[in-house]
């Protein structure tokens, strides 16, 4: 290799030297004044305060989401729990918080992790809202040259890539839906917990889903040891404990969690317009659901599910039976399913989807939402509505994140209805639309929440009404009476249900509700226990139940 002629200019420092003797001026005063302002404009007196939303002025986050984002960055260095509920915006705090530590040039290499259904979302909001660079993960990208990238969580663990994320060190790392983090087992909670980060962000609507050990799970991510040590937590909280230990514990998860509800912030000018619609099965569909219900051949688990089903539409519950002739071996118990097989071909069409064709005309022209819990119940109304000219489109988990986004443009642009599974009922944002119907009822009143917040959320501007579709003298109207309408669920207290439960040492309602069903032999039996479980439910005094671990 040639040597490199090297030439030295030294008149810089002859010139600064002749000005610094003479005492003359080093600049001109325009260019020192320029120096001067720049330097002011980038300087940050202290750390109180927001400065983001200075460079932010087509945004008008609400009260109690820039009091959140204040709160991380004042008081708790950047490490945080949002669990805002559902529909108040966590993503637009995370917005915030994360341009603030990037305009005080903190963070630079940053990792967003989040369901695959929802990075192309995350995307457009960091890039449209908060004027941030982000771009979601390809495979051919570089996890280390790239400085905010957005990927799943399932293809940042899978190798190669996790090798990669585990040598980088992170500046910030967000990850959405962070309850699935509940589980210290999982490898995707071995796999964050690793992750070398010097701020981070961990979004849920629901960090208590069961038990306070995953609230221990959650805030081990953000600061370990602040909560102790795992054998001490479990022996102290997981059992009963005196309401000393119980103050003490929310003390310190008020610490490193943020929480509103929607009474405490200012999105009222949006409501909730809920109405039950009851119907009455055909007598066709009375006699076999009266058939099924007393049958005493299968257990009572796979009874719940079939009369769940037949509530649903024929084909679910036809589906179901197939599955179940399959796996039979003795032909009595195979002709028995035969016959309710045959019974179900012969059933006219559902009473629920009749109902949804008077409302969805009723309504008119307005977007139009609906949630099934079965596949098969998704196909039919699909094929039903088309019947009747009504466009639709549907929505599942099973389709890659390309498609979901695909069906969410043609609902948006061109068809009138959305019929949903449960996937469409986690993250995505559909506000355009604000009418939906609860085809079938959750028994988690969580998974309510989060569907009615997909409408029901920041940036809605209309009235959100919500039908809830139950049949009378089935399961749904014990379900429907004894427990939604009793707790009152559909106004607006969901959220509080689960720390209720928390409190009581109870498993999720759901999980409940199918104990109670499968240790009941009568329907009068079963009625009276779920009146008990709500009973107990709404003996949990208001005080404990609003206190929420987290707050503020």
């Amino acid at each position: 290799m040639n040597q490199l002629d090297i030439k030295y200019d030294n008149n810089f420092i002859e010139n600064l030297n002749l000005k610094l003797k003479k005492e003359t001026p080093l600049s001109s005063w325009e260019l020192f004044k320029l120096a001067y302002d720049a330097e002011m404009f980038t300087l940050t007196p202290n750390f109180d305060g927001l400065i983001a939303v200075n460079h932010l002025p087509h945004l008008k986050p609400l009260p109690h989401q820039i009091k959140a984002a204040k709160q991380v960055v004042e008081n708790m260095n950047g490490r945080a729990i949002l669990a805002d509920e559902v529909g108040l915006g966590k993503t637009i705090e995370a917005g915030l918080i994360l341009k603030e530590y990037m305009v005080r040039g903190l963070a630079k290499k940053i990792l967003i992790l989040v369901p695959a259904s929802l990075v192309n979302q995350w995307v457009k909001e960091l890039n449209e809202k908060f004027y941030i660079p982000a771009i979601a993960y390809r495979k051919n990208y570089s996890w280390e040259h790239c400085d905010v990238i957005i990927a799943s969580l399932d293809t940042a663990k899978r190798e190669p890539h996790q090798e990669d994320i585990l040598q980088i060190d992170y500046d910030f790392i967000i990850i959405d839906e962070a309850h699935k983090l509940k589980n210290h087992r999982t490898k995707n909670y071995s796999f964050v917990k690793q992750l070398k980060k010097k701020y981070c962000l961990l979004l849920t609507a629901t960090p208590i889903q069961n038990k306070l050990i995953e609230i221990f799970n959650l805030v081990s991510i953000l600061k370990p040891g602040h909560l102790g040590n795992y054998e001490s937590f479990k022996k102290k909280y997981d059992k009963q404990s005196n309401h000393t230990d119980k103050q003490y514990l929310k003390q310190l998860i008020q610490k490193v969690m943020v929480r509103h509800t929607r009474e405490q912030t200012t999105m009222s000018s949006s409501k909730r317009k809920i109405k039950t619609v009851w119907i009455n099965f055909s007598p066709e569909e009375q006699a076999f659901y009266s058939k099924l219900d007393k049958d005493t051949y299968s257990s009572p688990l796979v009874k719940l599910t079939l009369l769940r089903e037949i509530c649903s539409s024929r084909e679910a519950c036809f589906m179901s039976f197939k599955k179940i002739m399959e796996k039979q071996n003795q032909e009595n118990n195979s002709n028995l399913v035969h016959n309710f097989i045959i019974e179900i071909e012969q059933l006219p069409h559902h009473a629920k989807a009749k109902k949804v064709i008077d409302l969805v005309q009723k309504i008119g022209d307005e977007k139009v939402i609906i949630f099934t819990e079965y596949r098969a119940t998704q196909y039919y109304l699909q094929w039903y509505l088309q019947q009747h000219g009504i466009s639709s489109v549907p929505f599942r988990g099973g389709f890659k994140t390309g498609k979901k986004d695909w069906m969410q443009k043609i609902f948006k642009d061109h068809a009138q209805v959305l019929i949903a599974t449960e996937a469409a009922g986690e993250g995505i944002n559909l506000q355009f639309a604000n009418h939906l119907i609860n085809y079938d009822l959750p028994w988690n009143p969580m998974r309510l929440e989060q569907r009615i917040g997909r409408i029901h959320r920041y940036g809605q501007e209309k009235d959100v009404y919500i039908y809830n579709l139950a049949i009378l003298n089935t399961v749904e109207e014990h379900i429907m009476k004894t427990l939604y309408d009793k707790l009152n669920l559909f106004e607006g207290v969901i959220g509080k249900i689960d720390d209720i439960l928390a409190e009581l040492k109870l498993n999720n309602l759901e999980t409940e509700v199918k104990n109670i069903y499968r240790q009941s032999e009568t329907s009068g039996e079963m009625k009276i226990k779920l009146d008990n479980l709500t009973s107990i439910i709404q003996g949990q005094t208001l005080s404990e139940s609003g206190d929420q671990y987290g707050t503020v």
